[in-house]
This record gives C-alpha cells, structure tokens and sequence, in this order.
C-alpha cells in the first residue's frame, strides 16, 4: 500500500468514526501520548548482569531456547535500540536490579549503588527515553528458603531490606536525572509449596519491613514506588505473603500505587474487572501487561479480549494518566525482538480501540435502557477499521507499516542474532 493509499484508507476511517461521534486525531494524540514501559528482561531470558549463568528462582522460569539471545549490557541495550525503531511512540524501559553496569566485579544485591546505573541513565537520555526499575527478590543464594522481606531469620530480612533502601535510591536518581519521576515496582516471591501455620507471622513481617523501609521518605517528583501483587507461584501454590488482598489493603492505607499483573491471578480472574475498584481507592496503578496460558505463563502479549478489556476499563473510566503500561514477558521459543514489537504494538492496537469508542453514545444507551442498541454498537464496533488508523499513525511516526516490520527483524536476525553463538 502506498502513501496515497494509506491517506485514503486513514481518511475514509476518520469519516467513520466521525459518524460516530468520535474524535480520530484526539485519539492519536492521546494515544502517542501514553508510552509504554518495555522490559528489558525479554531480551536475555532474565537472566541479568549479576550472574548470567545462575539459576532463575522465585517461580519465574523461561521456556525455549531461540539462538540469539543478548549476552551482555551492549548486545541488550542495541537490542532495545533495534526494538525502539520498530513501534511509534515515545516510551520507557523498565530495568532490574540485577541488570546493572557491574563490569567484570560482582556486587551483592545489598551493595548496588546509583553509580552501577549511571550507563543506563545516560544511554537513555541518548535515545529519548525514561527508565523504570524493579527491585530483584529472585534468583540469589539469600532467598532459597522462599522467603526474603518475611522470612523468619531477622540476617535475611536485613540484607533485602537494605536491597529495597538501595533499589529505591537508584530508582530515585533516575527519576532525578531523567527529570520524570522513576516508577519503582516491588514484588517478592515469598511463600509456601505446601500447608503453612504462620501467614499471619509471615504477613506481619513483610508489613513491618516494608513499613521501615518506605517511612525514608523520598520526593514523588524522582520516585514512585509501587508493591506488585501475586496469586501464586511455582514453589508457592499453597500460600503467597504478598497476596492481592494484603498489597490492596496497604496500598490503601498508605496511599501509594498498586501494580497489577495480568498473569497473577486465577485463570478465571481478569485485572479489568479490578480495574474500576482500585482506581478508586489508590492514587495510581501500575500494570504488568502480560499473557497468561492457565498460569503466570508470562506468554507474548497479542490483542485478545481481555487486553482490550483492560485498555476499555482504563479509558472508560477516564483516569489514563493515572494508570501505567508496562509489559511482563519473556518469551525463549521465538525471536525476542519480534516479541517486543508484537507486544509493544498489541498493546498500543488495545488503547487506541479503546480511545475510538463512543463511550458517551453507549452511556446514554444503558440510561435509557437501550440494551440491544448497546451491545450492537459494541459488536459492529469490533469491525470498524481502526487498523487503518494505526497504519497511518505508524506512517507518521516513520516505523514500518502493518507486517512491514516482520523482514526488519528477520534482516537483524540476519546480521546481528545468529551470530551470538
């Protein structure tokens, strides 16, 4: 499809939806200016800069073994580059702890310090993007027993402890050099394969650590901390300390933000459903878009109901700016830059379907008890051609168009990829 071609296809969907009601260039200017936060673990399996070679714990495990996987911070950092060419839009990348500059020196989780993240910060600004962080609970010597922030041996507590004090002020010279405040999630792995009688011991000391750790007051303009909740895990089917209800009632008694994982749930709970209670309660939501395959699974995002339903919650409610998009896969059993950009535009595809709706129109619908009226719009809205739109978004933001991306990435697997052997 040409140029001329894509204006006419855009124009001829502009006048669709302006049948409806609905604004298309408010909707692309909203839409580009919502970023969204990119993992950097997808491109390395999480395997990290601490130890590449340790073993993954916490419950988190990677499938696949897809040749070409980045090998250290520069082949990571031109994978990012590569996959930041390939979506419109301004957005962010999300780090872990352990994916800091260390050299050829190993530095224990209670040891990092801002100066490990100084490359990150710069090469962000070098390429027009903001970074996040995450605290790294996982995959150390120290969290073998399952637990960390509630194990029961005050030594352990202490050192992830003084991980969380360390991971919040990194976080918060990102946010002060970047100029933009650095979200900071938390989540902790701590729990039990089978039967336990103190969940209300463990729960008491992830409360009482958390508590110490996040009364060192840290200005909002540079860090925004945020506590990531968890059904279960591997490892932890029995119980988990830090379960939807206990992060929902301290995000609410402390008035801090709440993270949200598509994955974390049960198979027949969905975050979109949640969505319109929380924003109620807590100031912010961070999510952690992901796929869930009857578990935390951590599949490649693609376009399915419930992500629409997710982005259709948010925008419905009328609070975008307070919600956060972030993406939580890792994917080893197909190209990882293909992944990205799959989940990147996915996810993008669900906000600008949700932007196009007549929302008012179906409001008034429902106020005058016009269901069948309601849920024919909703239906021949799914046929609407909103991926014209995209298209031409995709056009001017100068990104390949449609599939187009599709020989990019097979070119850079070409040149690049296959030769990491």
């Amino acid at each position: 499809m040409n140029e001329k071609t894509k204006k006419q296809a855009y124009e001829a969907a502009k006048a669709q939806y302006a049948a409806l009601g609905v604004n298309v260039d408010q909707a692309i200017e909203t839409l580009n200016s919502v970023p969204i936060s990119i993992h950097c673990w997808q491109a390395d399996d999480v395997s990290g800069f601490e130890n590449p070679s340790g073993e993954l714990t916490g419950g988190i495990q990677t499938t696949g073994n897809y040749p070409g996987k980045a090998r250290n911070i520069g082949e990571l950092r031109a994978d990012l580059e590569k996959v930041l060419t390939l979506v419109p839009g301004k957005h962010r990348i999300s780090l872990h702890a352990t994916y800091g500059d260390f050299g050829d020196t190993f530095v224990d989780r209670d040891q990092i310090e801002p100066k490990h993240f100084q490359s990150w910060i710069d090469w962000a600004k070098k390429h027009d993007v903001k970074l996040d962080f995450n605290s790294t609970f996982f995959s150390h010597p120290k969290s073998s027993s399952g637990y960390t922030l509630s194990d029961f041996d005050p030594e352990i507590r202490a050192f992830w402890k003084e991980h969380l004090r360390r991971c919040r002020l990194i976080a918060a010279e990102i946010g002060r050099q970047q100029g933009d405040p650095c979200i900071h999630n938390i989540w902790i792995p701590d729990g039990e394969k089978d039967k336990t009688v103190s969940r209300y011991e463990h729960r008491r000391l992830l409360k009482e650590s958390l508590d110490e750790v996040l009364a060192e007051k840290i200005s909002t303009d540079y860090l925004k901390d945020c506590i990531e909740c968890k059904l279960f895990g591997i490892g932890s089917e029995s119980f988990v300390t830090g379960s939807h209800e206990f992060y929902m009632g301290y995000t609410v008694k402390n008035n801090m933000m709440l993270t949200l994982d598509s994955g974390h749930f049960h198979p027949t709970e969905v975050i979109s459903d949640k969505l319109s209670s929380v924003l109620l309660f807590v100031p912010e939501v961070n999510l952690h878009v992901s796929r869930p395959e009857r578990w935390d699974s951590d599949h490649v995002v693609i376009l399915d109901n419930e992500l629409l339903a997710i982005a259709q919650e948010i925008v419905r409610s009328g609070h975008l700016q307070r919600v956060h998009f972030g993406l939580d896969f890792f994917d080893a059993s197909i190209n990882r830059i293909g992944a990205y950009v799959i989940g990147i535009r996915s996810t993008q595809k669900a906000i600008l379907q949700a932007l196009l709706e007549p929302t008012e129109t179906l409001r008034d619908f429902e106020k005058e008890d016009k269901n069948f009226q309601r849920l024919a719009y909703l239906e021949e809205l799914k046929a609407m051609p909103w991926s014209d739109l995209y298209n031409y978004y995709c056009e001017q933001q100068g990104v390949p168009v449609g599939d187009a991306y599709i020989k990019d990435i097979q070119e850079y697997e070409e040149k690049v990829t296959s030769k990491r052997v």
